[in-house]
């Protein structure tokens, strides 16, 4: 959703670029998790929920890099293209997206890790798995309860989700 935002935000200017520009900015105001989870507050406690909660905090990263990559791509000079009439369909898909896209892809892999605390930190206040969906999170504060007699309860989900987030953060920075 970000990217196709910041794509077409970043190409056509003017006054579509002002508007999705400044919603991000609205967007950006709020603290992340806070908005995150006053979403999934009002939509309801599901993982699909707390899914579309993530999405809409974080859509604005991605629409604000791919306007920034377009904007440096769409000065460059492609005269066939141009020349032979292309129409901006084409333009976008052949020439905008490819050249930005490994650059949205890196960001994305590394800000899985980030998006997968997320989830579990709204899944361990309730707002994201229920049961009997297994969710490191919900696991975390199911463990809370028997921290002093089975502390392992909470050990191994917590350490799965390190683990994780450690190997996503990882990936992304190889492939930078």
């Amino acid at each position: 959703i970000g990217t196709i935002l910041g794509v077409i935000s970043g190409y056509f200017g003017g006054i579509i670029d002002s508007i999705i520009m400044r919603i991000a900015d609205m967007m950006l105001s709020f603290p992340g998790l806070v908005l995150a989870l006053a979403v999934a507050g009002i939509m309801g406690a599901s993982i699909k929920n707390a899914i579309v909660a993530v999405v809409v905090v974080n859509w604005t990263k991605y629409a604000r890099l791919g306007r920034s990559l377009v904007l440096k791509i769409r000065n460059r000079d492609y005269v066939a293209a141009v020349v032979t009439g292309s129409k901006t369909p084409h333009m976008i898909f052949k020439y905008m997206l490819p050249n930005a896209l490994p650059t949205l892809i890196i960001t994305a892999a590394t800000d899985i890790g980030g998006m997968m605390l997320e989830l579990a930190s709204m899944s361990f206040l309730g707002f994201g798995a229920k049961p009997p969906a297994p969710e490191w999170g919900y696991m975390l504060n199911e463990g809370r309860a028997c921290i002093q007699s089975a502390p392992w309860l909470m050990i191994f989900p917590g350490l799965a989700i390190f683990i994780v987030v450690v190997v996503f953060n990882m990936l992304g920075d190889s492939l930078r």
